[in-house]
């Protein structure tokens, strides 16, 4: 199971934008280089990103800049954005277990609320990591490889 690379790029898209915002236009092809995928997933994320409110795009010139303050947008926010899992469930289901056997009959009963557990502590997680988190650490590392 993994979660979508759409987690990372978007975190990555972050970083970018606080880093280089006061010296370049933050474009979708300014991030795809960065980033090293094509732009249309950049533009598609950007995209995911405005639509929850994280991010502002301009279109044309503009570019694309953080809309609220680093300390209130957590991973969870970000993870819920870019949609890294399906229907919002981390574990997707097999269809149909056999209901005429007594554990596909019963699979549901059994593992329901235990992934539905762990999905919660992997939230909970989540949200105790902020985007000041992250350009702490990108700032941290910047600076460490400026040295040499």
């Amino acid at each position: 199971m993994q979660i979508s690379s759409r987690f990372t790029i978007a975190v990555h898209i972050f970083a970018c934008i606080n880093t280089f915002e006061n010296n370049f236009k933050i474009t979708s092809d300014f991030l795809a280089s960065s980033v090293n995928v094509n732009s249309v997933i950049i533009r598609k994320i950007l995209s995911q990103l405005k639509s929850a409110g994280l991010v502002t795009v301009q279109r044309g010139s503009g570019g694309a800049t953080i809309a609220k303050k680093l300390d209130d947008i957590s991973f969870l926010d970000i993870y819920r954005a870019v949609d890294c899992v399906e229907k919002g469930e981390l574990f997707h289901f097999h269809e149909n277990p056999n209901s005429n056997c007594p554990v596909g009959r019963n699979i549901h009963n059994v593992l329901d609320s235990k992934l539905e557990q762990v999905q919660s502590a992997l939230e909970n997680e989540l949200k105790k990591i902020t985007l000041a988190d992250v350009m702490k650490d990108t700032q941290y590392y910047i600076a460490k490889e400026n040295k040499k």
